[in-house]
């Protein structure tokens, strides 16, 4: 297992958007733009979505995942994971979608929590092979 090197842990702290790669049922990757975290202490890589989207279910069948995300203040740095699922939960993850909300669109809660048809859930990454650069 690997991490995520240290002078790249600002990413996690800022605006920094990640496309997420998943499996399709059909084997095609599927790739979405999201908010992500990083959980140092656990050594995770965190994606909070709501169950019934197209994210969890691909997870819930294959944990095979990969992520990129590039510095928005210079595009030639980057950090690339890739990894597997290792936990899908609801706990905790209203919180986080709401720590998430105050880091991407400053407001102290996720606008609409309510009007979703299914519970959040944190989607834990755990990094198998992790690439940064300057560029």
């Amino acid at each position: 297992m690997e991490s995520i090197p240290e002078e790249y842990h600002d990413l996690f702290e800022r605006e920094t958007f990640a496309h997420f790669a998943t499996m399709m049922p059909d084997g095609t990757p599927q790739v979405t733009p999201v908010w992500v975290d990083y959980d140092v202490d656990a050594n995770r890589v965190l994606v909070n979505t709501a169950r019934g989207r197209r994210k969890e279910k691909n997870v819930s069948r294959n944990p095979k995942v990969s992520l990129s995300m590039v510095d928005p203040e210079n595009p030639y740095r980057f950090v690339s994971v890739r990894g597997e699922v290792d936990e899908l939960t609801e706990e905790g993850a209203v919180e986080h979608i709401n720590a998430l909300a105050r880091r991407y669109m400053d407001v102290e809660e996720y606008p609409g929590l309510d009007d979703e048809e299914g519970a959040r859930v944190q989607i834990r990454i755990r990094p198998a092979a992790v690439a940064a650069g300057q560029g």
